[in-house]
């Protein structure tokens, strides 16, 4: 695969994955059609040697697996794990806010936004309404407005005269999004119900229980700069690494075991049914290793490339970085290393990426944060610690991270993509003596 052709794909996945459900559907129908069997974690689960497998949890996190041999006790798992969610601003319950002759949406803050990115953009809304049907079965559908439904407009600088001299928005009074006047009737939930029909032709709804959906930006990915060299979208982080570790798997020559995992609420701390700090991983795991002694021996013989965003170095926040440890755009993936565990590399795991990066003539990078700044973390200590893998983590150089929408490197994503496909070919990862 050339570049061109890669990132043709991944701005195309980027703009189906406007939500993690809709960035879950979309690496499963991929998946399916490069051969991957789905699994029902409902089910027994029949594993055959040679085989390649994916299951969901929760239609927002996936796992995705191959099984040249059966006795990964002896070899190993190659892992990449990156998150299916993003920062961004999700309907409350009861949304319907009516005020001074406008509907509006009240929304709750996920994760850490930079919100005063969402002023002043075509939003639209997209993710997973719950119904009864009237057979009585209470079921779910995706569904994607997609084009543009509404809008938080800024407040003119002539009411407020010192915008420029520090701003901040209030996530209760001031960013709730306008859909249209009170003289246009508005419910919800009907709004819904159309919706749904329109996108699932012949469904059967009585009527809509429950939802969960998140305002996004309309505006498409692209490619920008004088030559293309930058990536700009929405859901870079941390979408780009889901994307780069789904074609790798699918790209890889089968016969190491390797394993995709990407999870849901990395933004708000992982811990849940279906975030790395949940039991997902293990759960699969232990299915495919029952034998606990077999498990751990496979578990310590594995490696995990824990793989999202990392910060470029800013050219107008340059006393941001510590010079040292400042990556640029398009210069390679960086190693992330915090001496607080704040990120889960160490000497070794760093080692053996330098080594399969240096294979492919790809550059590596390292950032370490300042030490005067707090360090934000990643699914790599979270993952590490709830199964003991030996892991690192690394990340894309991006600008704006949390903005509502990001930019990264056109060159960058295609060379880790031949890294990690390399890395699931790899025999030996870390040698331990006898």
């Amino acid at each position: 695969m050339e570049t061109s052709k890669f990132n043709d794909q991944l701005l195309s996945f980027l703009q189906a994955s406007p939500t993690p459900f809709h960035a879950t559907k979309t690496m499963s129908d991929e998946l399916r059609k490069a051969g991957f069997v789905e699994l029902s974690e409902n089910d027994n689960w029949i594993i055959e040697e040679g085989g390649k497998y994916f299951v969901t949890r929760n239609a927002s996190s996936l796992i995705a697996f191959t099984t040249p041999t059966l006795d990964v006790s002896q070899t190993g798992w190659r892992m990449i794990g990156a998150h299916t969610d993003s920062p961004c601003l999700k309907l409350k319950p009861n949304a319907h806010v009516e005020r001074f002759g406008y509907h509006q949406l009240g929304v709750e803050v996920y994760g850490g936004v930079l919100l005063h990115t969402w002023l002043d953009r075509d939003l639209s809304i997209a993710g997973r309404v719950t119904f009864k049907d009237n057979s009585g079965a209470v079921t779910s559908r995706l569904v994607d407005f997609k084009k543009p439904i509404a809008v938080v407009p800024n407040l003119a600088i002539h009411m407020n005269r010192g915008v420029n001299d520090g701003f901040s928005v209030n996530p209760q009074e001031e960013i709730l999004p306008i859909l249209c006047g009170v003289e246009n009737t508005f419910e919800l939930h009907a709004l819904l119900v159309e919706r749904l029909k329109k996108e699932h032709e012949g469904l059967d709804i009585s009527h809509v229980l429950d939802f969960e959906l998140s305002l996004y930006d309309t505006q498409a990915p692209a490619l920008v700069g004088l030559h293309e060299e930058y990536i700009c979208s929405a859901r870079l982080d941390n979408l780009l690494s889901c994307f780069v570790g789904l074609q790798s798997l699918i790209d890889s020559d089968f016969q190491r075991p390797s394993l995709l995992i990407c999870t849901d609420h990395e933004e708000i701390g992982s811990l849940s049914a279906c975030g790395a700090n949940g039991p997902f991983l293990d759960d699969v795991l232990r299915r495919l290793s029952p034998n606990p002694e077999q498990f751990v021996q496979a578990i310590q013989r594995s490696m995990l490339v824990s793989a999202d965003n990392a910060h470029a170095l800013h050219p107008n926040y340059a006393n941001k970085h510590d010079k040292l440890h400042a990556p640029g755009i398009n210069k390679g993936a960086v190693i992330k290393v915090n001496a607080n565990q704040r990120y889960a590399t160490n000497s070794e795991t760093a080692s053996v990426y330098r080594d399969i990066a240096a294979e492919e003539n790809y550059d590596v990078q390292c950032f370490v944060v300042r030490s005067d700044m707090a360090c934000g973390s990643t699914i790599g200590p979270i993952t590490s610690g709830e199964i003991g893998v030996p892991t690192i983590d690394i990340g894309l150089p991006t600008f704006g991270m949390h903005s509502i929408r990001e930019l990264a490197g056109s060159k960058d994503a295609f060379g880790l993509y031949k890294v990690l496909v390399r890395f699931t070919q790899r025999d030996a990862l870390i040698s331990r003596p006898a």
